[in-house]
């Protein structure tokens, strides 16, 4: 009893396996791209929001996700507490919260 008719008939022809390498081929080049274009950049954009979150300091000031501009007046392990208004109003956020780094400390000191 054959289970694969079609397998053995190409093989018997001489086809076998070189038929399919195209098909390898395409399915790994497909891999390729996905990784070239998709992964890798998601991974590097990753890590550039990771380096900046770890570099906050005292008197950043920032943009949150939801579009708050403020001052940071302290740092904890996973948190940090803004200055958002002339007013002194202080709100505590998540350091996942922060969008970017509009103007660093040191950059306000020069």
């Amino acid at each position: 009893m054959n289970l694969f008719p079609v397998l053995l008939d190409t093989a018997a022809e001489g086809g076998g396996i070189t038929q399919y390498a195209g098909t390898i081929i395409m399915i790994l080049a497909m891999v390729a791209i996905f990784y070239f274009f998709l992964y890798r950049p998601q991974k590097k954009q990753e890590k550039a929001a990771n380096e900046m979150k770890n570099s906050l300091e005292v008197g950043d000031e920032i943009t949150t996700i939801g579009g708050i501009i403020g001052e940071i007046v302290s740092i904890k392990d996973e948190t940090c507490v803004i200055e958002t208004t002339r007013d002194k109003t202080k709100i505590r956020i998540l350091k996942s919260a922060i969008s970017k780094v509009d103007v660093k400390a040191s950059e306000k000191e020069a």
